[in-house]
């Protein structure tokens, strides 16, 4: 479905002891604006979302002294986000810019001997994006140290050998040219491989010509047809000693290699391919054909085995299959002894992911999480034998230590009422590095030790607005819904609440539909909580956290049971003495914009809308979208499979129920959920003399109110705002555009 921060200052003893590069400086967050400041704590505002900072990609060092991570700032002037690589002791003491600020770098990893620091950045002159800078001495700029392994290679425990997956022509497994040919205007001008017509006059053609699917998508925009016909690259094993500058190429198959590991004594490698290790193109072409049947229950609804788990010797050979496990594997890891690997299985698309293990000499498979409710998102092997499993439970994040032997439950080690990501281990196992982020707070980075004690901040580049800002809490609810189902949910209170006074509410719907609200910093309910609103926000069924089953449950019932969820957190809320039930809205996103215009169709209860990257006809959704595998699977077939149900879950056969003031957010170059909808509703809106504002958004994606940028993000919370405002608080709320986050 970020603030610059200034020059640095002068590094404390303790850090003057490690390697840094030429003009490495440590910095404080960015200085409050004098404009800004107050005499206390006072509301958020959409313009602080300049001044925030996000931190993320955590990575240890060898050696475990240090932690190196990606900051994300704002460059408010220039309207775009800005990334660095910075550094700080996991001892404690100030972080450190490691990168240069007048570069793009990001994802910073160590090489296994610690001896370089490596990154992603896009600088001139370069090949590639890999650029490292070194550790083990005084060092100047960034530079790239011949061939690199992927930032996926996996590595045995001495650091002497890199294994993994390629296409020994380069390019990735499975593409096809899409190259212009001389005196074409662009590659998707140019007549696809296949296609009958052809420009009169290729230099005076710019038009896009396509035959084919997968011709635009939401990340990249228009993508060109193949140029000539089909040819399929396997992704191949290879493996890179230290201190070679030339890969070796173990394999030639006709058939893909994934989810590689080396095995730590560096004899084995284990990795996920086909379960018959048929030829990709057989596979595919299967898949293709298939994908153009209408739905059959039998056939569709059957469980499958898609892969399983094979080893190799290191020196090559005959691949073993290690065990037969239906369904697929992903995310391989030996153990530290090297006689079993652990990875995590999904048994089916709609069943819920598990922790495992396979003995790689008896092929025993073992379940390590039984029938838990919640699903693992990431595990590390522990020196000690144990598991550390980090699962989204809820709203929140849990990191686990489980049992090899499967025995007893999983066991919270670091928890509370926060999301945490980006979990790192030392190579010792020792300490993880993690981002957290609590409904108050914005992302920080910490570190702890492996069994969860000892935890600490090591960064605080959000202090200084957290201290200026009052950021809204919430209130955690659970509730009973219909059938007696529980679900999680969360009202925030308004800035300056005071008891004994009534204010207005609005709901707030996610994405997906199997995405999440959680115990996190949310730019978009401190917007509204900012100007003086309650904010509900709750996980219906469909959402993601509460295991399969639930994720699941709305298939083929959509607007059903999780229209009737949302509703009861209303009817929860709204019995609340300081809530004022004749002055809610609601809003939400993709999913949660559809579900918006739903909820203007079945009810008047609300007193303004507004829907962003909506969606209000499936059939012309399917038409134009490059998402059409989600009502594939969730509408049970395609729109001509199954035209009923596409039908009634389509918001724009009912539009004249709706008498609800709507503000519409839409992307110009949205591809996920295009233009088309929100046209459509907004022209039966109009027509019926609704009230009704449609904001389109030029250069955006579906991604605006996350990654788009920054002055329309801005832009976009400013109007909810007013818009709200306007039908809640009242016209006098209403601030203009230019001063709305003032």
């Amino acid at each position: 479905m970020s603030p610059t921060v200034r020059p640095g200052r002068l590094l404390p003893a303790a850090l003057l002891a490690l390697p840094m590069v030429a003009g490495a400086q440590a910095a404080a967050p960015a200085a409050t604006p004098a404009a800004s400041r107050t005499a206390g704590p006072r509301a958020f505002t959409p313009t602080d979302v300049y001044r925030l900072t996000t931190v993320g990609n955590p990575a240890v060092s060898p050696d475990g002294r240090r932690v190196a991570f990606t900051v994300t700032t704002v460059k408010e002037a220039e309207n775009r986000r800005h990334n660095e690589v910075w550094m700080v002791p996991t001892a404690g003491g100030a972080p450190f810019r490691f990168t240069s600020p007048s570069t793009e770098s990001s994802n910073p990893r160590f090489t296994p001997d610690g001896k370089h620091l490596l990154f992603t950045s896009q600088r001139p002159g370069g090949k590639g994006s890999t650029w490292a800078i070194r550790l083990d001495e005084p060092s100047g700029e960034a530079f790239q140290i011949g061939w690199l392994p992927p930032a996926s290679a996996s590595w045995t425990r001495d650091g002497a050998l890199a294994v993994f997956a390629d296409t020994s022509e380069g390019g990735a497994a499975g593409s096809d040219s899409t190259r212009a040919s001389d005196g074409v205007r662009s590659a998707i001008s140019r007549a696809p491989f296949g296609a009958i017509t052809k420009p009169i006059d290729p230099k005076r053609f710019d038009g896009r010509h396509v035959v084919e699917f997968g011709y635009k998508s939401n990340d990249r925009g228009y993508v060109a047809n193949r140029a000539e016909a089909r040819r399929w690259r396997p992704a191949q094993l290879f493996t890179l000693a230290k201190g070679d500058t030339v890969k070796k190429q173990l394999t030639r198959t006709s058939y893909s290699h994934r989810n590689v590991a080396v095995s730590p004594d560096g004899r084995w490698i284990a990795f996920v391919a086909d379960s018959a290790l048929r030829p990709d193109s057989l596979v595919e072409t299967e898949r293709d054909s298939i994908a153009r049947l209408p739905y059959d229950k039998a056939r569709d609804e059957a469980e499958r085995n898609d892969t399983d788990i094979y080893v190799i010797p290191v020196a090559g050979g005959t691949p073993r299959k290690v065990a037969t496990i239906p369904g697929s594997e992903a995310q391989l890891d030996w153990s530290p002894d090297g006689r079993t690997i652990a990875f995590i299985h999904r048994p089916a698309r709609a069943k819920s992911a598990r922790l495992a293990t396979v003995d790689v000499a008896s092929g025993r498979v073992k379940n390590l999480i039984g029938d838990w409710q919640y699903e693992p998102a990431g595990f590390d092997w522990l020196s000690n034998g144990e598991l550390a499993m980090n699962a989204e439970v809820g709203g929140r994040t849990g990191l686990f230590r489980v049992r090899a032997d499967g025995s007893g439950a999983p066991r919270e080690v670091l928890g509370g009422r926060r999301r945490m990501s980006g979990f790192a281990f030392d190579p010792a196992k020792r300490q993880v590095a993690y981002v957290s982020t609590g409904t108050t707070t914005p992302t920080e980075l910490y570190i702890a030790n492996a069994d969860g004690t000892g935890e600490r901040k090591l960064t605080s580049f959000n202090d200084a607005i957290s201290k200026e800002v009052a950021f809204s809490d919430a209130e955690r609810i659970v509730y009973k819904s219909v059938g007696g189902q529980e679900i999680e949910g969360w009202l925030m209170k308004p800035y300056g609440y005071q008891s004994g006074k009534k204010y207005p509410l609005v709901l707030y719907i996610h994405g997906g539909p199997h995405s999440a609200y959680g115990e996190n910093w949310f730019d978009e309910f401190q917007n509204l909580a900012g100007a003086g609103m309650f904010v509900l926000y709750t996980n219906p069924r469909g959402s993601s956290g509460y295991g399969a089953d639930f994720t699941y449950s709305t298939r083929g019932r959509w607007f059903d049971e999780d229209y009737q969820d949302l509703m009861k957190a209303v009817d929860v809320a709204a019995q609340r003495p300081d809530v004022d039930s004749t002055r809610m809205g609601v809003t939400g996103g993709s999913y949660g914009g559809v579900m918006t215009a739903w909820v203007t169709v079945k009810t008047n209860r609300f007193k303004a809308a507004q829907t962003d990257r909506m969606i209000s006809n499936w059939w012309s959704w399917y038409g134009s979208s490059d998402a059409q595998g989600l009502t594939e699977f969730e509408f049970f077939g395609k729109p001509w499979d199954n035209p009923t149900l596409y039908d009634t879950l389509s918001p724009i056969r009912y539009i004249r129920k709706v008498k609800t003031p709507t503000l519409m957010v839409q992307s110009e170059e949205d591809f996920r959920t295009p233009m088309t909808d929100a046209e459509q509703w907004f022209m039966g809106l109009r027509k019926q003399g609704v009230p009704t504002e449609l904001v389109r958004y030029p250069r955006s994606t579906h991604e605006l109110s996350r990654s788009g940028e920054p002055w329309l993000l801005v832009d976009r919370l400013g109007r909810l705002r007013q818009w709200f405002g306007h039908w809640l608080i009242g016209p006098r709320a209403t601030t203009t555009t230019a001063d709305a986050g003032k």
